[in-house]
């Protein structure tokens, strides 16, 4: 299974961007049973859970990105997507979307997110 990311790019502060997950290799039924997420690793720092939407759709978020990032999927078009809305420097970080189901984990493609100040 491989998962594209794309969306990431250079912003200034306070812009926006949309991060996308594609999964068009697994049927539908396998994709909705998964828990898709959104981490990120910024340089010299551990990666970190960024944004989660399990199979129950309760979305769950880092502190430091609630009321800024939405996660979401679209099941029909088996993609996860990330709005990332009043961007901040320390937002600059390599986004990765991740999805889990049960002992199983797969990550994406790393995607370059820069916030310039």
């Amino acid at each position: 299974v491989q998962l594209q990311a794309s969306g990431g790019g250079l912003v200034q502060a306070g812009g926006s961007l949309r991060l996308s997950c594609a999964a068009p290799g697994i049927i539908t039924s396998v994709f909705n049973s998964n828990n898709w997420s959104w981490y990120r690793q910024a340089p010299g720092k551990q990666r970190e859970l960024v944004a989660l939407i399990p199979t129950s759709g309760i979305t769950n978020y880092l502190d430091s990105v609630k009321g800024r990032f939405t996660i979401s999927k679209n099941n029909a078009r088996k993609t996860v997507s990330l709005q990332m809305n009043n961007l901040k420097p320390d937002d600059t970080a390599v986004y990765y979307c991740n999805a889990n189901r049960g002992l199983t984990t797969v990550w994406g493609q790393e995607t370059l997110v820069t916030v310039s100040s």
